[in-house]
């Protein structure tokens, strides 16, 4: 019963803040004006057809490991946890490790202190991680983007009730403008991450269907570059640019989304 209580107060105190201070999500300039990538740490990914300089790049933690493989000397967005920078967990060194010396464009650090930037900025530093702009997102301004993008309030009480981060940059990338969001490396069924061997297990993975389910049937224009993904979850398969079937509730539509920004 005290941990129901505590519960229960830590939920209405989320309540009645978000409520009062109406955060908003967080974005990005410019917006996006073509199409997404989101390269999660799944060991398994791939680079979507037709990929080229009119696509936006968004890793996750470690996940750029795997865009540097593919020759991307800098993603354009990365999202970090804050415990990637100081934490002693194996994950957290991982991601220190295939991070250390590398660049991003623009740093979004969840969850850290937005009082104690310094402290950050001294984190960064010491794996040598640049970045051309940083900004803390808080967990009001990360519930938003769920509340603005899907409809839904989550107060984040547990893993079971929050998003990954692959999937909050899903949703960062369709609220900030993108034509297309195509996913890889992303996969709520897999464990295990591409930079390590360590085969830690996955969080959030009923969470991350359901946002993924809702967001097929609200007819996003959200794909995967991955074919185990298409076929475990429905997400349509990303072919190309030009005109596109959506895998949606009420039968196929098709979109254009050419015409991207370049990068």
């Amino acid at each position: 019963m005290p941990g129901s209580f505590s519960n229960f107060k830590t939920r209405l105190y989320r309540n009645i803040k978000y409520r009062l201070t109406r955060p908003l999500p967080p974005t990005v300039t410019p917006r996006f004006g073509g199409p997404v990538l989101v390269v999660g740490s799944a060991p398994i990914s791939h680079k979507p057809a037709d990929f080229d300089e009119t696509f936006r790049v968004i890793t996750i933690n470690g996940s750029q490991a795997v865009t540097k493989a593919w020759g991307i000397e800098a993603p354009d967005v990365t999202f970090v946890q804050f415990n990637q920078i100081e934490g002693t967990n194996t994950n957290a060194v991982e991601v220190r490790r295939v991070l250390y010396g590398q660049r991003t464009g623009t740093l979004f650090v969840l969850l850290w202190r937005k009082d104690d930037r310094a402290r950050l900025e001294r984190g960064l530093l010491a794996f040598d991680y640049r970045f051309d702009s940083l900004t803390i997102v808080d967990r009001y301004e990360r519930m938003a983007l769920l509340d603005r993008v899907v409809g839904r309030k989550s107060f984040e009480m547990d893993a079971d009730s929050k998003c990954s981060n692959g999937i909050n940059a899903v949703l960062f990338a369709l609220y900030n403008g993108a034509s297309a969001v195509i996913i890889t490396g992303i996969n709520p069924n897999s464990g295990g991450h591409a930079y390590n061997q360590v085969n830690l297990s996955r969080q959030h993975v009923r969470m991350d269907q359901e946002i993924l389910v809702k967001l097929m049937q609200q007819g996003q224009p959200i794909f995967t570059a991955d074919p185990s993904v298409a076929e475990a979850i429905g997400l349509p398969l990303w072919q190309g640019q030009g005109v596109i079937p959506h895998a949606v509730a009420g039968g196929p539509r098709s979109t254009n989304v050419s015409g991207g920004r370049s990068v």
